[in-house]
């Protein structure tokens, strides 16, 4: 009896540790629980990432990989004054980010 008792403890006592694993205490966590996952990175001047996180550091420097980039322009025509819009796409198999230029991570959003 003594030891089914022990080993219900044990089994608790992991099973706490896990949900402490997978806490969010602190904003770095839930870059945390997405490693490994495709995620969505907003950059300065109109840029858009969306890949799977390999690595990331207090800076929010990035290791992506199997990335899509989306990089938005807006030019006035000289004419008629009309904004037009251009976007170009590319994709890269890893890229280095370089946290300074980040303004927001989010799990990928659903594109139709």
């Amino acid at each position: 009896a003594e030891d089914r008792e022990a080993r219900r403890r044990r089994k608790r006592k992991k099973e706490m540790a896990s949900e402490e694993e997978s806490a969010v205490k602190e904003p770095l966590d839930l870059i945390r629980l997405s490693l490994d996952e495709r995620i969505y990175v907003k950059l300065r001047a109109d840029r858009e990432l969306r890949g799977k996180l390999h690595a990331y550091d207090q800076h929010l420097n990035m290791i992506l990989g199997d990335v899509e980039e989306v990089v938005t322009t807006v030019e006035i025509d000289d004419e008629t004054y009309e904004e037009i819009v251009r976007t170009t796409k590319r994709t890269v198999p890893f890229l280095f980010v370089r946290g300074d230029g980040v303004i927001l991570v989010s799990p990928p959003l659903r594109t139709a």
